[in-house]
């Protein structure tokens, strides 16, 4: 892993710094060469990852902060990027908001994170609740009774404590996606990608081993099982939680994990398939013959079934930027100019499948037209919204089997979750 970590401030000035391995003679260097590669450099050439004078910098960026990792060995560039984007994780969880300002009030905490965090080098603890057993923001030292580490520290299950008791033994699962759509004006999909993740609340005793099985189509291939019902749907992008164990669903595709306690992210993926416009957007500019004035009139129609709903759903209609005087009429929701962003944004807090709706705007010009008037037409209208209980890949969950040596019964909550869409 990494011989050394930094923290930096946007002028490349070291906050904090932890040399674990001893490897690096001059960490001031270090910093001088990160300062002409990355912040000194134009934007076209900076790279996350380099390599100058036998050290790679792996670094990346956060509010007003860079965090950077290097090594003088022949180590896992990817394992330094995951890391770094863990450690902002923890920041977050420990001071709320991650910035310049906060690790300089957490001084203590943050060194105490960093040393228990990595060990000559290499991640050792990462979870967050683990980590909280025997460090405490609140006292921002060791106490006495926390010098020994949880056993999760030196268990194989380094995310999860033994010893874990609730009164009541529950799981529940959410499917969760995210759609990215672009929408010629003639209505034709030229880009679709479901971006998908199931969370997880985990409150169950003991050591639990879970087995989850999903209408994953390289499984049904892989066993030459057809599906019962339904379709098989293809994943790609496939990332896990660190307790899923890797060479099982490599081997045959089942998902088998100890889950951590509380609530984390079990597994990503994204999808590219076609995927037609849930809310079709047409809109109608008119500038009028006086040129004076600039009426737009916005049709909303809702293409999913009746039983559905879309809630808070926001469509922004970008705008010239010389604009002035706006009146709106709609028969839902509300209208609101942004004129620092040059858009106006119809909100509808809830919009029923097969329903269409109408707003009407007017906003006043100036006498002499702006040169770059016309450069709102390309922009595109986006269309933000969430519907819940509502998958678009097709996604499902087969089974979740919870498994503990002491035999008590568990309450799985499963839910196909929410579905939200970002529309260009």
């Amino acid at each position: 892993m990494a011989s050394a970590l930094f923290i930096l401030d946007m002028k490349g000035k070291t906050i904090i710094s932890r040399n674990y391995r001893g490897d690096i003679s001059s960490m001031s260097s270090v910093t001088d060469r990160f300062q002409q590669n990355v912040i000194e450099q134009e934007d076209a050439l900076v790279k996350p990852i380099f390599h100058e004078d036998g050290v790679t910098f792996c670094w990346i960026t956060y509010n007003n902060l860079y965090l950077l990792g290097v090594t003088q060995r022949n180590s896992n560039a990817m394992m330094i990027m995951t890391f770094l984007y863990k450690l902002t994780e923890v920041f977050r969880d420990y001071f709320k908001e991650l910035e310049e300002e906060s690790i300089r009030d957490n001084f203590v905490i943050t060194y105490e994170l960093l040393d228990e965090m990595v060990d000559n080098g290499y991640p050792q603890a990462t979870e967050v609740k683990v980590l909280r057993e025997y460090i405490k923001n609140e006292a921002h030292q060791l106490s006495v009774d926390a010098i020994k580490p949880p056993t999760a520290i030196t268990n194989a299950v380094s995310w999860r404590s033994e010893g874990i008791k609730h009164k009541k033994n529950e799981i529940f699962l959410d499917v969760v996606e995210k759609l990215n759509l672009l929408v010629s004006s003639n209505g034709t999909v030229l880009r679709s990608e479901i971006l998908g993740c199931l969370k997880m609340k985990s409150f169950l005793s003991g050591m639990p081993e879970l087995k989850l099985g999903l209408n994953d189509k390289l499984l049904f291939e892989a066993t030459g099982r057809p599906m019962a019902r339904g379709k098989a749907v293809e994943m790609e992008d496939v990332k896990f939680h660190q307790c899923v164990r890797l060479a099982r669903f490599e081997n045959d595709r089942t998902i088998s994990f100890i889950p951590p306690d509380g609530e984390f992210e079990l597994m990503s993926y994204r999808l590219n398939t076609h995927v037609k416009a849930l809310i079709w957007i047409e809109a109608v500019v008119d500038a009028g013959r006086s040129k004076s004035r600039l009426e737009y009139m916005i049709k909303a129609k809702s293409q999913f079934k009746s039983r559905s709903v879309a809630n808070n759903v926001e469509i922004h209609v970008p705008v010239p930027s010389d604009v002035d005087s706006p009146s709106f009429k709609t028969s839902i929701g509300s209208v609101r100019y942004l004129p620092q962003e040059d858009v106006m944004v119809w909100s509808i807090k809830q919009f029923q499948g097969q329903k269409d709706f109408i707003m009407k705007a007017n906003f006043g010009l100036p006498s002499i037209s702006a040169d770059n008037r016309e450069s709102y037409t390309k922009r595109p209208i986006t269309v933000k919204f969430e519907i819940p209980y509502f998958t678009v890949s097709g996604i499902t969950v087969r089974y979740l089997k919870i498994i503990e040596k002491s035999g008590y019964q568990a309450l799985p909550w499963v839910s196909n979750g929410d579905y939200q869409l970002r529309m260009s």
